[in-house]
């Protein structure tokens, strides 16, 4: 699985398009021809770019958690799955970001890339902003998550 490091400003486009970020690249290497899942985030009002092959293992784990003659587990395929686009990059390795999804996360103007394990997220700046937790409550969620590892590891 692909880490994508580092979390960059960029413009949308007139055609509703952004570059991605050379660091990006060159993290995906050869992956980056093969394009691109781009879908609304399950908990945030922003957009999360998977690379293809990370957009199949994510269906691999969906495939094996779920039922697709279950209800419940219809619905939530449902759900999951609408609000997806298939983008390529161009030759100048732009994305065009479908206006129903940029509409959805509230982007226009200046938007942010930010890296993450397997994906990148794509944030209207000034929400990306909004949701980028101060030093205090970052240090205070970081001992809460990871301050047990060691206990754990070791039981």
């Amino acid at each position: 699985m692909i880490s994508f490091i580092g979390d960059y400003t960029c413009r949308l486009d007139s055609k509703g398009r952004i570059t991605i970020p050379s660091a990006f690249k060159r993290q995906m290497k050869e992956d980056v021809k093969d394009g691109f899942v781009l879908k609304r985030d399950v908990f945030e009002k922003c957009l999360i770019l998977y690379p293809m092959k990370e957009w199949d293992r994510q269906n691999q784990i969906i495939r094996s958690k779920t039922n697709p003659y279950n209800k419940e587990h219809a619905s939530f395929l449902r759900m999951f799955f609408s609000g997806t686009a298939e983008v390529i990059p161009d030759s100048n390795s732009r994305v065009l970001l479908p206006k129903r999804l940029l509409e959805y996360a509230g982007i226009g103007g200046e938007v942010v890339l930010a890296g993450q394990f397997g994906r990148i997220e794509i944030w209207a700046a000034e929400k990306y902003e909004k949701v980028s937790r101060g030093d205090d409550e970052f240090m205070s969620m970081a001992e809460r998550i990871l301050g047990g590892l060691n206990e754990q590891n070791n039981e």
